[in-house]
């Protein structure tokens, strides 16, 4: 992705390569950096998903120890969530939300590049657990008291809550920034109702992460200070409630669950109307109902908590709002399936991921649906089934609307084609080996499969589906093979995109294909909620040719890198409690960073180069 187009003056000014990317703060090119990165984390946390299929394949199985295991399951959940699906959506946001609303970068450049390398020391530092031989291995959950110090006396449990610690603090980063770019950066003409169905997404996960991530972090903190102080915020004997994790967790975990889904919902919503060839069929509805799911996001959480017996008065009250959240997603599934009928339907590799994400995503959500029925829910719970629903909701529906995602906006992201053949093969691949690895799930927890399980006896009649299972998900990791193949074969060789190769109706189709650094040579004029349509096939006024003068562009800076530094210290030096000469050496690299930020100029100017 990284053409001259999105490299700009890197050569011309002599600098290398590697420098213009360390320094960058072009919201462009950290979209493809977090892409990149978490592109890497997916196919990890892949392997550690066939780690544990093949260690569950065949029973009586002694592959791995039951110590690996535990750190196999934890770190692919904890990587798969947090290092894949999470940062692969905030590159379509980098990439593309200042484009889609006509603007010229995000509100802060530099928060936007401190916050990406945030978020690669937080990912790299639990990776670096496996280094020293402490993978953590409590659960992407770490319920106490499974995590405290007394069952969990390694380094393992620090290294997973200190980086979920740095990861929250560049999320919320993130947070601020796309919140303030979006209310505040639109191009003329853009009213909040004109913005792209993918914009209002990104809007209600920012305002999600914002005021969810505060709360897991309280939750962590506890969590360190019970482990490295000896306080008792979850110990028993000590007057603490292990409950109170579980519940600042899910107060969490549970937006979280939409954090993840709702920029796979916009995604889909751009991408069906471009392929049925008319518009988003009640698109006031799909928005509404993407903030009333961000809104009621915040009141199921305890649904995860029936066992734990909170009584009957809050489960009932939690299963009325469960079932009160299937409303918007609902209507959200008409509406896709209303956009289809009577189009004009084509069905290029977008079109059909954005196709499976709306089937796959339905049998995930009734699978879920049911679970609002405490009783069903006790019976299930910790069972395979809810290993299935929670791979349909996050495989069948986040990953496939990323994947539509990569094939629809690539092109504009690069200037090539992705080849259509291999791209279909990547499709088809997955879409049914993901079936046959997680349908089948479905009956082995109607069966009593536990989750979790590190081997189990031949007597149990497992045995038949988890081969099935475990056959198909090697199948379902291969076929991602095929779109890396696909991506770098059409860099090297791909046909040109051109600068509006679907026939699209939003502004980042207006530019070349790759944008150029300001993104667009003249600011847009925005006069309906389908503007390059109206430019194309209306009486809009196309953009006058030529450049506007004086237009502002950040300059590079390498301070965020040096702050990122300095936050990835102060966390990582907590590993040394009581000792805090780490932290200390990165509060002073901090400290350095910013006042370095502080005193360099706030941007350049653009007028037929840069100046």
């Amino acid at each position: 992705m990284a053409t001259a187009a999105t490299v700009p003056q890197a050569e011309a000014s002599g600098e290398s390569v590697f420098w213009s990317w360390l320094t960058t703060v072009d919201h462009k090119r950290i979209g493809i950096l977090y892409g990149v990165s978490a592109f890497a984390f997916f196919l990890i946390g892949g392997l550690e998903a066939l780690t544990i299929r093949a260690q569950i394949m065949v029973p009586e199985q002694r592959l791995i120890s039951a110590d690996f295991y535990n750190a196999m399951f934890t770190m692919h959940a904890t990587t798969m969530i947090f290092l894949a699906i999470m940062p692969m959506a905030a590159a379509f946001f980098n990439y593309l939300v200042p484009l889609m609303i006509g603007a010229r970068d995000v509100a802060f450049p530099r928060l936007n590049a401190l916050s990406y390398w945030v978020f690669l020391f937080g990912a790299l530092f639990i990776n670096a657990s496996f280094l020293f031989g402490v993978p953590p291995d409590g659960g992407w959950f770490g319920y106490v008291p499974l995590t405290s110090r007394e069952y969990s006396p390694s380094a393992a449990i620090d290294f997973w809550f200190i980086g979920l610690q740095i990861l929250g603090t560049a999320s919320i980063m993130a947070g601020v920034n796309f919140i303030t770019t979006i209310l505040n950066m639109r191009a003329p003409g853009m009213t909040l109702m004109r913005m792209p169905v993918f914009v209002w997404m990104v809007l209600v996960v920012q305002f999600l992460v914002v005021l969810s991530f505060p709360m897991i972090t309280v939750g962590l903190f506890f969590l360190m200070f019970d482990r490295f102080f000896g306080t008792n915020f979850y110990i028993p004997a000590a007057g603490g409630d292990p409950l109170l994790f579980q519940h600042l967790f899910w107060l969490f975990g549970h937006p979280e669950v939409y954090i993840l889904i709702l920029p796979g919902m916009g995604i889909v919503s751009e991408v069906l109307p471009t392929f049925s060839r008319k518009p988003l069929f009640g698109a006031e509805f799909v928005i509404f109902s993407g903030v009333a799911i961000g809104f009621l996001g915040f009141g199921v959480w305890s649904h995860h908590m029936f066992t734990t017996g909170l009584g009957p008065v809050a489960d009932t009250a939690f299963s009325f709002t469960t079932m009160l959240i299937a409303i918007p997603t609902a209507v959200k599934i008409f509406n896709w399936i209303g956009t289809m009928w009577g189009g004009q339907l084509s069905f290029p590799t977008p079109m059909l991921f954005s196709i499976s994400f709306v089937v796959l995503f339905i049998i995930g959500g009734l699978s879920g649906f049911m679970h609002a029925s405490p009783p069903i829910d006790i019976q299930q719970q910790d069972t395979y089934f809810i290993v299935a629903h929670i791979h349909y909701v996050l495989f069948g529906g986040a990953i496939m609307g990323l994947f539509s995602g990569l094939y629809y906006w690539i092109p504009k992201m690069s200037g090539k084609m992705l080849d259509e053949k291999l791209g279909k093969w990547h499709f088809w691949a997955s879409f049914i080996a993901m079936n046959v690895t997680f349908y089948p799930m479905h009956v082995l927890g109607v069966e009593g499969m536990p989750r979790r399980t590190w081997t189990y006896a031949g007597h149990e009649g497992w045995n038949e589906w988890n081969m099935v299972a475990s056959l198909a998900s090697f199948v379902l990791g291969a076929s991602q093979l095929i779109f890396v193949y696909n991506f770098f074969k059409s860099m090297r060789s791909g046909a040109p995109a051109g600068d509006d190769p679907w026939d699209a109706a939003t502004l980042e189709w207006a530019t070349s294909s790759p944008p150029p650094e300001h993104d667009f040579d003249r600011e847009p004029v925005v006069t309906s909620s389908r503007p390059l349509f109206d430019q194309k096939y209306g009486d809009a006024p196309r953009p006058e040719p030529g450049t506007d003068p004086h237009i502002h562009i950040p300059p590079p800076s390498l301070w965020p890198f040096i702050t990122a530094l300095g936050i990835g210290t102060i966390f990582a030096g907590v590993l040394g409690m009581p000792n805090p000469i780490y932290s200390l050496i990165g509060a002073l690299v901090f400290v350095f960073g910013l006042f370095g930020w502080a005193f360099q100029p706030g941007y350049r100017f653009h007028d037929g180069g840069v100046h």
